[in-house]
């Protein structure tokens, strides 16, 4: 079973012929809401993954709140967790250029109010050999006291450093599995603008200090992963992106289902790049995740 505990969002969805610079207006051409939240969109990715999940979190008293959970009630992702608090829902203001990237502002909202009680509830309906996945939409004791919380009952952590926050570094000790994008695993190493062979030395060093997986997503140049000293790399597919938006959830979602479904690691990181890149192929976070069977057909 996998829990999620992060983040729930409704993202506010622009697009342009191009992004703006600082200071700089651009004419939009068309505006879309979707639900979205780092945490809700790995949630979503690891239902359509085909697995059971518990998504804990929470939800303002306002408008959004239902829209914001609705694809994941459609999937049948269990929300029991999921509190309503009197902030307004969570929200993403996002610009999307021509060219498929990206610009994001989040206001926190509800996600502001998740505390180290509610990680301390969702550690409790847990079993020893479940998944707890965790971003950093949330306050940082939260993700903590979550992280030390499953750490007494041999749950296995999967961290996304993202977004990238003052805390990441030290968070990303804690965790048993690590996802990084480029930027943010330079954080975790602290190291800076690293060529292909720094990566691969820092990903060695990390790994023999700490014993934990790290995994380095690289945009379309795929992915590198060290598990028990071993390095492994894998690509998506050749696509041309529409919305890179929550391509980086899906991932993460799926490969969280895969280890979850006992797949063998080198397999989950394929399966989970695979799902990506098909998240890129349309607009808004949650509606771009692919189901289970779309992905198997392109493995």
């Amino acid at each position: 079973m996998i829990t999620v505990f992060g983040s729930i969002n409704m993202d506010l969805i622009a697009t342009t012929e191009r992004l703006p610079k600082p200071g700089e207006t651009v004419a939009g051409n068309s505006f879309s809401t979707a639900a979205g939240g780092k945490g809700a969109n790995q949630a979503l990715a690891a239902r359509r993954a085909g697995r059971t999940v518990h998504m804990a979190g929470a939800v303002g008293k306002d408008g959004f709140a239902e829209p914001a959970l609705a694809l994941l009630k459609d999937a049948g992702t269990l929300l029991e967790a999921v509190k309503h608090a009197d902030e307004p829902t969570g929200t993403a203001l996002i610009l999307v250029g021509g060219d498929g990237e990206n610009m994001i502002a989040v206001v926190p909202g509800a996600n502001g109010t998740v505390t180290t009680s509610d990680a301390d509830l969702a550690i409790a309906a847990m079993n020893k050999g479940d998944i707890l996945m965790l971003q950093l939409e949330i306050p940082v004791p939260a993700v903590e006291q979550a992280l030390a919380g499953a750490r007494t009952r041999n749950i296995t952590t999967v961290l996304n450093l993202a977004p990238l926050i003052d805390d990441a570094a030290r968070l990303g000790r804690l965790a048993d599995i690590v996802i990084a994008n480029e930027t943010e695993f330079e954080r975790l190493a602290g190291q800076e603008n690293m060529g292909p062979d720094e990566r691969e030395a820092a990903l060695k060093r990390l790994n023999g200090e700490t014993g934990q997986t790290l995994i380095v997503t690289l945009g379309a140049d795929g992915v590198i992963a060290i598990r028990d000293s071993v390095i492994f790399r894998t690509t998506g597919l050749k696509i041309e992106p529409v919305d890179t938006v929550g391509a980086g959830d899906t991932f993460c979602g799926y490969f969280a289902a895969s280890l979850d479904e006992g797949l063998d690691f080198e397999v989950a990181l394929r399966r989970a790049a695979v799902a990506g890149s098909l998240a890129c192929l349309k607009q808004g976070a949650q509606p771009s995740i692919p189901l289970r069977a779309d992905v198997a057909s392109k493995l």
